[in-house]
């Protein structure tokens, strides 16, 4: 039963962590985008961004539900990483 909880785990892992990687690279990098685009007075020309970070795609727009599905995935991500970690480290010693 134990192995069983181990291969489910990983494989929530193994299929969300791709999942998550594209809207946690585009919010990453947008707001760090806007955070140079401010710091050098060019933000005006760049809050498209924003647009962007927040979770709107021109007609798609996701602002409502987009810092969730994120949030959702980090905290998912976090749990069952370290939870493989444990079970790794466990089972060494």
């Amino acid at each position: 039963m134990l192995i069983m909880n181990r291969q489910r785990l990983r494989y929530l892992h193994y299929t969300v962590a791709p999942l998550m990687l594209f809207p946690l690279l585009l919010t990453a990098l947008t707001g760090s985008l806007f955070q140079v685009a401010q710091l050098t007075g060019n933000s005006q020309q760049f809050y498209w961004l924003l647009d962007i970070h927040r979770g709107k795609f021109g007609v798609v727009n996701l602002e409502i539900i987009y810092p969730f599905i994120n949030a959702l995935g980090v905290i998912m991500l976090g749990i069952t990483g370290i939870l493989i970690w444990l079970q790794i480290r466990n089972f060494n010693e």
